[in-house]
């Protein structure tokens, strides 16, 4: 009998040299939850728990030889994007995965880091609507980053995120998970996943700690790492959510920083 092959979940980009967010927190969760993790960076960050002091992208042509290295070698299970910074790489990527469409694919559209720094250029979010968005399999915006998208203010109730759901679906991803944690309502954090079809409503408890760096890029990591393993959408991010939880609810162990730590992400084996 041969063994099951491990998911392989790609990562496209950028590195966090404080090792909270992005690329390291992408590759710590896909480890966390039993999958391959490779990697395409898109911007190298100077970035601490504090601030992110510098950006520095990556060449187009460059980011283009990285896909296309790991595709023409491994099965790649899944695909998750995050900070893209500008125009020309967003062209760049979706000219890219525009060839692997079957390949299910989550979209983090990350613009600003848990510092309050811009992370994706005002430039870039058309791009990000017309060309990225459209090849998704599913998109996690946060209540600030969906208004961005959606040029509209952010919503006040749970109402009035479903009809921000509903509208984020016209962009033309295959799902939309709007992240509620903005929304402080209520002592629950609740997220709305919306298929076209079905309106779920995800709700946790919210957790008393500053060391939430990286939680956008985990979540979506560990969405990405439950398709890898064959997980329907919904299924895969109950299971995420039940990770993030538990990674937040243990970031305080860790001690990492002055700033927003980063969440644990290997609480089960630390």
């Amino acid at each position: 009998m041969s063994e099951k092959k491990i998911p392989i979940a790609l990562t496209i980009a950028g590195s966090d040299s404080g090792g909270g967010a992005g690329i390291q927190a992408d590759l710590k969760t896909f480890s966390a939850l039993g999958a391959y993790g490779a990697s395409v960076i898109t911007a190298v960050t100077a970035q601490n728990t504090s601030e992110v002091r510098a950006i520095h992208p990556i060449p187009v042509e460059i980011i283009n030889q990285q896909i296309n290295a790991v595709f023409d070698d491994l099965k790649v299970d899944v695909v998750k994007t995050g900070m893209l910074g500008d125009a020309q790489t967003v062209a760049c990527v979706a000219d890219c995965l525009s060839r692997y469409k079957s390949v299910p694919f989550v979209l983090d559209p990350v613009m600003v880091a848990k510092s309050g720094d811009a992370l994706l250029l005002q430039s870039a979010v058309d791009m990000l609507k017309t060309r990225l968005i459209p090849l998704a399999s599913l998109i996690t915006p946060n209540l600030p980053e969906a208004s961005v998208l959606l040029g509209c203010g952010e919503p006040t109730s749970l109402e009035q995120m479903e009809t921000m759901a509903q509208q984020l679906m016209g962009l033309g991803a295959g799902a939309v998970l709007l992240k509620g944690g903005h929304l402080e309502s209520s002592d629950n954090a609740t997220d709305l996943f919306y298929d076209g079809q079905q309106m779920v409503s995800l709700s946790s408890p919210r957790i008393a700690t500053q060391n939430t760096h990286g939680t956008g890029c985990t979540l979506a990591s560990a969405i990405a790492a439950g398709l890898a393993d064959g997980l329907n959408t919904l299924a895969a991010i109950k299971q995420a959510k039940d990770y993030i939880d538990a990674a937040i609810a243990a970031a305080d162990d860790l001690q990492v920083g002055q700033g927003h730590g980063p969440v644990h992400h290997f609480y089960k084996y630390w």
